[in-house]
């Protein structure tokens, strides 16, 4: 029977949660009458995380175990889940049991309204102020005003993608966090639904305040993805122009400026007018490149902010 639901848990160190895991996502879907499948990737785990996956797959066809040999990060787990999975739709969530497998069915019923990505943000976040609410907001606030898409809460792992749609978001370092942002050069439609959030009952965070280190290097990343991805050769060639126009002012200089009195002046003026002008070819090439495998890739088109026409952002 193919499957409808894949649901993706990344695990790390997290023994006394998984069986809980299993059986509350069994309790939220069982009903739906859809089949589904519960991939939990073992992303390392050095206490009894794997034996207890290993057993319960061994017990039930319906949940799967992938296991890194090391600890990889959230965003490389949840990407070998994803690729792993054979569902319609795809559910990620946390493997601590602050996510609630009980919100699953009503964000697929958002999906079902024609939606390709549904996130959840946490209403009554069980979180330490200081070190988790705060930076948080700061975070969301921040990634809002550079990616253009006002995410209530991007630090929610609990989120529902049409599997065609998420299969295509290239994922790599910490950019999990980004799935919509990604999401939004290929046109996808975008919700997002208030969703409970638990306290955690075992273990310990594997988060604290280094991760925002990564997450602005991540979001410079995104930021330069996102300005290319939309008529490349254009953009680059606008660059190109500028280099261009560096490389006649050094030339100039060295053929009628004052430069040209000093032999050592001209060598170093000539220099930087052919590293301009190099420069300048390279980009119109480079962007000749990026065009290339755009036309390749699916069609790009911007999504539009909350309000405005032809919206594809609810606020849920």
């Amino acid at each position: 029977m193919p499957i409808d639901i894949s649901v993706i848990v990344p695990i790390l160190n997290e023994e006394e949660s998984v069986g809980l895991m299993r059986d509350r996502v069994f309790e939220a879907l069982i009903p739906t009458g859809r089949p589904f499948e519960l991939i939990f990737v073992d992303d390392g785990s050095t206490d009894q995380s794997y034996p207890r996956l290993a057993a319960m797959a061994r017990e039930d066809p319906r949940v799967v175990v992938l296991k890194f040999r090391r600890n990889a990060g959230q965003t490389a787990a949840m990407t070998a889940g994803i690729e792993y999975s054979r569902g319609r739709l795809l559910v990620t969530m946390d493997g601590d049991l602050q996510n609630d497998p009980a919100d699953i069915p009503m964000m697929i019923e958002k999906i079902d309204e024609g939606y390709d990505l549904v996130v959840g943000w946490r209403m009554k976040r069980q979180d330490k102020w200081l070190s988790r609410k705060l930076p948080s907001m700061i975070a969301n606030r921040l990634i809002g005003k550079v990616t253009g898409l006002p995410i209530r809460d991007n630090g929610c792992s609990l989120k529902v993608y049409r599997a065609d749609v998420i299969k295509k978001v290239p994922l790599y370092s910490d950019m999990h966090r980004f799935i919509p942002a990604m999401a939004s050069p290929l046109g996808a439609r975008v919700a997002q639904v208030g969703v409970r959030h638990h306290a955690r009952q075992f273990g310990e965070s594997k988060y604290g305040l280094s991760r925002i280190y990564k997450v602005l290097l991540d979001l410079i990343a995104i930021k330069m993805i996102l300005l290319f991805a939309h008529k490349p050769l254009s953009r680059f060639a606008g660059l190109a122009g500028l280099a261009a126009c560096a490389a006649a002012i050094f030339g100039w200089q060295v053929l009628f400026g004052d430069g040209a009195t000093g032999s050592g002046s001209v060598m170093i003026l000539t220099a930087v007018a052919m590293l301009f002008g190099s420069l300048a070819i390279f980009l119109v090439l480079l962007g000749t490149v990026a065009s290339l495998i755009f036309q390749r890739a699916p069609k790009m088109v911007p999504t539009w902010l909350d309000g405005a026409p032809g919206s594809h952002f609810d606020r849920g």
